[in-house]
């Protein structure tokens, strides 16, 4: 199979979140939201593909010092130069692997010369492969997952991991899987407790205990800030609401935002959080912890005394993970794995989940960039299911109101595509629901089943066409 590329377009869509999103250095209001169209000939058939993402602020480079407004040009020249990359590599018939790499190699060059991190250079190439990769999976009739595994890609990962693409993958992708829900920093925790001039109002949970309760959830994401005389009263007051509303149990990951900048201060926070007894509850469910060190710091040669840690948490990377040389080195170093989104890469991905698969109790968590549907969450989804991720954090549901910065009649068009995924509100809007059965057929789902997980549809439409 080969394929080329005609143009590429582009769409900003402004959005405004239902409240902060504290995380690490930021905190979110507001978030340009991009969608990338492509226009390919594939095997002389002609489609359109799709991708989109939300330009998170602080998180690509977390550098204080600059403005937001120069962060977001930078994230625009960082998209704009992988499409100049992307169309030229396929102005010929070219097959997608040896494409990606032309695309990879080239975005790479030019991001070291203008010293822009991997981190942020991948969103450019992610965005790229995403979209073509949709429009691919159109032209064949295929689901994702059996086009990944195919040869018509020619995905060849022995240059990088020594082995087939074929390890990298779920035999099968999964039906369900557990939604993550992020409790952070900023988020209340106890609906009686917000002050009524703080209230959203509109129709969905705000605080941590009515969204357990509205959405039968059982998997958390903690954020915590790295000051103790901060986290530890939020810990025990997160733990105590876990403890009364999750009666079946719970599971939880911390995410350590890159708070820390050397190895011994990390451990003796560690130790104080363990040292809690109210915390009990809490490390008896720990998962992982994820990026506790600043990523300038995270795979530097000091940090190999991380093997000499003898109860170490397992801890993995996620900012850190720019390139497709840091999770080797992750490894390496003692840390347990890495966490897969989209924004950083399909085929990086892949590269990655090859690798853990040959380690035995390695990690590969799901995690999520404020990424909301109808595209960017469902594609994010689809590839987690195909890599076998059990668990992933689903954030943007909860600081976006569904679907309702969209135009009605897509609202209309996406609950017809994705009933159960998305339900109608009686508010008028369209949330992302949770509990509620889709198999692959356009019927009706089950009734809600609390606490369940949910259960993914593998479609090979990428909603090109509701846009």
């Amino acid at each position: 199979m080969t394929f080329t590329i005609q143009r590429f377009r582009f769409h900003v869509l402004p959005m405004r979140l239902r409240f902060p999103f504290k995380y690490g250095i930021a905190s979110m209001t507001v978030v340009p939201h991009v969608f990338v169209y492509v226009d390919l000939n594939v095997d002389g058939r002609e489609v359109s593909g799709l991708s989109s993402e939300g330009l998170a602020l602080k998180w690509f480079t977390k550098n204080p010092e600059t403005p937001f407004e120069a962060d977001l040009c930078e994230m625009i020249a960082v998209i704009q130069n992988a499409s100049r990359i992307a169309r030229l590599a396929a102005e010929r018939p070219v097959g997608f692997f040896a494409w990606w790499q032309d695309l990879y190699a080239e975005q790479a060059n030019w991001a070291k010369v203008r010293e822009v991190p991997p981190l942020l250079a991948n969103l450019g190439v992610s965005l790229m492969e995403r979209a073509v990769l949709d429009g691919i999976c159109k032209a064949l009739g295929r689901p994702l997952h059996a086009v990944l595994g195919s040869e018509e890609l020619g995905i060849d990962l022995s240059a990088v991991r020594g082995v087939k693409v074929g390890k990298a993958l779920a035999e099968r992708p999964l039906e369900r899987v557990h939604v993550r829900h992020t409790i952070g920093l900023g988020d209340e925790l106890r609906a009686i407790e917000i002050p009524a001039a703080e209230r959203v109002n509109d129709g969905l949970p705000q605080a941590l205990d009515e969204s357990i309760r509205a959405y039968g959830l059982s998997f958390f994401k903690i954020k915590i800030c790295g000051k103790a005389e901060t986290d530890l009263p939020r810990l025990r007051e997160v733990t105590r609401i876990l403890v009364e509303n999750c009666p079946r149990g719970f599971k939880t990951t911390l995410d350590g935002n890159e708070q820390f900048h050397d190895l011994a201060s990390f451990r003796d926070y560690y130790a104080m959080l363990r040292a809690e007894k109210a915390l009990e509850p809490l490390f008896e469910q720990l998962l992982l912890i994820e990026q506790p060190l600043h990523r300038a710091k995270a795979l530097g040669d000091e940090m190999a005394v991380l093997r000499e840690w003898k109860d170490m948490p397992r801890m993995i990377i996620d900012e850190s993970d720019g390139s497709l040389d840091d999770l080797p080195r992750a490894l390496e170093l003692g840390y347990r794995g890495t966490s897969h989104k989209n924004c950083k890469g399909i085929v990086k991905g892949l590269a990655n989940a090859a690798l853990l698969r040959t380690r035995p109790d390695s990690i590969l968590s799901g995690e999520d960039l404020c990424s909301i549907g109808p595209v960017a969450m469902l594609q994010d989804v689809a590839v987690q299911a195909a890599l076998g991720v059990a668990h992933v954090e689903r954030n943007g549901h909860h600081y976006f109101r569904g679907l309702d910065v969209f135009p009605e009649a897509l609202q209309r068009d996406v609950l017809v595509a994705h009933d159960g995924f998305y339900q109608r509100h009686a508010a008028g809007f369209r949330p992302f629901v949770f509990g509620r059965a889709v198999d692959g057929h356009h019927r009706r789902g089950t009734a809600p089943e609390s606490g369940r997980p949910r259960r993914l549809r593998q479609r090979r439409s990428a909603l090109v066409r509701l846009l």
